[in-house]
């Protein structure tokens, strides 16, 4: 037996199923069983190799009706950085007006995902 074999149970969300996947990972290898469809061993994958949320916080506002302004990632971010990222956007500071969907930081810690604004204001 592999002594460097790990099994794991995950929930996968990839689609409104909720499939609990078994993982087994030896080293780089991940296999996966109960999956419900292919979007599980996607799912599997991801989660075990790079896993990504997807953020939803604020940063300060001048000049808008309230004092800060909800922003989210553009696309999911590399949950090891998250709170890199949080951190980093505490130092943000944007001026009225701004357009939902408008790019707020371009280029969040040199990953190539952008930061959005979530409303006007």
């Amino acid at each position: 037996m592999d002594m460097n074999l790990q099994n794991q149970q995950i929930i996968c969300v990839a689609c409104p199923k909720g499939c609990r996947l078994n993982i087994q990972r030896d080293g780089d290898q991940v296999l996966v069983s109960n999956q419900g469809c292919k979007r599980g061993v996607e799912y599997a994958n991801g989660e075990m190799k790079d896993p990504r949320r997807m953020v939803a916080t604020t940063v300060r506002i001048q000049g808008g009706r309230h004092p800060l302004l909800p922003v989210y990632t553009a696309t999911p971010f590399p949950k090891a950085r998250i709170k890199d990222l949080l951190a980093s956007l505490r130092s943000v500071q944007v001026q009225a007006p701004v357009k939902e969907g408008q790019v707020i930081l371009e280029n969040a810690l040199d990953t190539g995902i952008p930061i959005l604004a979530s409303r006007d204001m």
